[in-house]
Formats: C-alpha cells, sequence, structure tokens
C-alpha cells in the first residue's frame, strides 16, 4: 500500500500532523511519501486534490483533509481486509 501526503512545504499543519500519520501508515506497513502538490499540480488535480493536505492511497484520493490518526488507521484496516 503507498501513501502520498499531498501538501505545500511552508504549511505548519501538514508538518506537525504528519509525524503522526506517517507512523500510522508504517506501523500498517505502508509505504509513505510527502508529494509537493505545487511541483505535482496535474497529478494533484488529476487526483480530485481540491483542498492541501489532502491523502492518496494506492492512486486514489482518501481524505481530502487531514484525517486524525485513528481514521487513518480505520482505513487502512478496511483495505487491508478488502484489498
Amino acid at each position: 500500500m503507498r501513501i502520498e501526503l499531498f501538501k505545500v512545504p511552508v504549511c505548519t499543519r501538514c508538518n506537525s500532523a504528519r509525524v503522526e500519520l506517517q507512523a500510522v501508515a508504517e506501523a500498517a506497513g505502508a509505504e509513505w511519501c510527502e508529494v509537493n502538490a505545487l511541483d505535482a499540480l496535474d497529478r494533484a488535480v488529476d487526483l480530485g486534490v481540491l483542498t492541501l493536505p489532502a491523502l492518496v492511497i494506492d492512486g486514489e484520493l482518501a481524505f481530502a483533509t487531514l484525517p486524525t490518526p485513528a481514521a487513518l488507521r480505520r482505513e487502512l484496516a478496511w483495505r487491508a481486509q478488502h484489498g
């Protein structure tokens, strides 16, 4: 599973939440990537990213805003079960 955090480097909200969300992702065995939305604007638009920060899981917009660590944990568990 691949998780991409679409963000901009100057976003303090993105940076503060990233640590907890990354820990949840890695505990679930997922690959964590951070994407500068300004550098990947076309891809972000193709995925439906309209606001930042946003989380994409396996090429699908999963969270249009940052989830709580518990919400991410539930989503990853659901995806692991339902593939």
